[in-house]
């Protein structure tokens, strides 16, 4: 006998395409029984033996629809202990120099290889350590380059350029007539002419480049990129330098809204074209209306010309294949219309607070692993 529950369930399990193929023979086999077949008609009609009805008829009569699921089974006696898991996964844990082994970090053959010749097991297969290391999150052969703060006033500069991207400079909001520029140099763009044809894409087949070419030469890129506007000014030259950069400068400064403007600031790296007092002093006395804000030290992510730059790489450079230097000049001009005709300001969400909070996590992390000499941002 069913309850009108059960009976909606059990419909549902039987019936639903979603319901795995067993869990629906197990109802049906309920179903007809409880419409009072037999067991060798139920048999029949599902094409199963007869012990299987039996069986899953007599398990529901006992426990109701939770004992049509599959019990649990004891299984395979387990090879390897506890302790045996966790002593390969502190050996993943560790540098390979670290342990004497003449490797940069660990692959799961050379984690196999190594727990045999350390005795931690008799024998073990690679995907025994890949199973491990996978449900622990372990991926000892991955690794992430860093560089930590160096630049003793690393906050103050840097909460002066997210400000200027916030529309504020020294706690005032920016006002009509001013401006922020954010201007580098990319360098050594080289035109690679490849011996042979660079073949279209096609049906399941990817775009072909040949390896080989022959050099063209190469040509620096100079860009300005109003950060609020999202107006790209760039220019090609020989060689990056202070000439260089200061025709850029001309080039968007002697153009309207700039020249007119109260203020316009340019916020450059410290590259040698564009470093420290003298560069400041260079741009000032050559239009008074600019002001060149510099980013810290090994701090080019807050420039946001290194976005468009990485723009320019992936959709103009790569595949580097240009003829010559004039090719290269033309396709840059011609995307700088392109872009500067759809263009929109780049959705820019690191502010202060969130400054903030990564020097506060890199204060916490300098006393936890207690350095003698922190750097000075931190130490302070």
């Amino acid at each position: 006998m069913l309850t009108a529950s059960e009976r909606h369930r059990l419909k549902k399990m039987a019936y639903d395409h979603k319901t795995p193929y067993q869990a629906r023979q197990r109802a049906t086999i309920v179903l007809l029984a409880a419409r009072g077949r037999p067991n060798a008609r139920i048999a029949m009609q599902t094409r199963l033996h007869m012990d299987t009805v039996r069986t899953w008829r007599g398990r529901f009569a006992s426990g109701g629809l939770p004992a049509l699921t599959d019990r649990r089974r004891s299984g395979r006696p387990a090879s390897f202990t506890a302790l045996q898991v966790a002593e390969v996964n502190a050996l993943a844990c560790q540098l390979p120099a670290e342990t004497g082994t003449p490797l940069s970090r660990w692959s799961c053959p050379e984690l196999a290889r190594e727990v045999v010749a350390r005795s931690i097991a008799g024998s073990i297969s690679i995907a025994t350590v890949r199973r491990w290391l996978k449900q622990d999150a372990l991926k000892p052969w991955q690794y992430r380059s860093w560089i930590f703060v160096r630049d003793p006033a690393f906050r103050p500069k840097a909460a002066r350029v997210l400000d200027l991207y916030a529309r504020t400079f020294d706690g005032v909001p920016l006002g009509e007539g001013e401006y922020v520029i954010s201007a580098d140099e990319k360098t050594s763009i080289q035109a690679r002419c490849r011996c042979h044809p660079t073949l279209a894409p096609g049906q399941a087949r990817a775009m072909r480049v040949n390896h080989e070419y022959d050099r063209g030469g190469a040509v620096a890129y100079l860009a300005a990129y109003d950060v609020h506007r999202a107006r790209v000014f760039g220019r090609c030259e020989p060689k990056t330098g202070i000439r260089p950069f200061m025709n850029l400068v001309t080039q968007v400064m002697t153009t309207e809204p700039y020249a007119s403007a109260r203020r316009v600031f340019w916020i450059v790296d410290n590259g040698s074209s564009h470093r420290g007092k003298k560069a400041i002093d260079r741009l000032t006395r050559a239009f008074p209306n600019a002001v060149m804000v510099h980013t810290p030290v090994h701090a080019s992510w807050t420039n946001q010309i290194e976005i468009f730059f990485s723009i320019v790489q992936r959709k103009v450079v790569s595949p580097n294949d240009f003829t010559d230097l004039s090719e290269i000049r033309d396709r840059l001009r011609a995307f700088e219309d392109r872009y500067n005709a759809t263009a929109q300001p780049f959705q820019w969400r690191f502010t202060t607070s969130d400054l903030d909070d990564l020097l506060a996590r890199l204060d916490r992390h300098t006393h936890s692993v207690g350095w003698k000499n922190p750097p000075p941002v931190l130490a302070a």
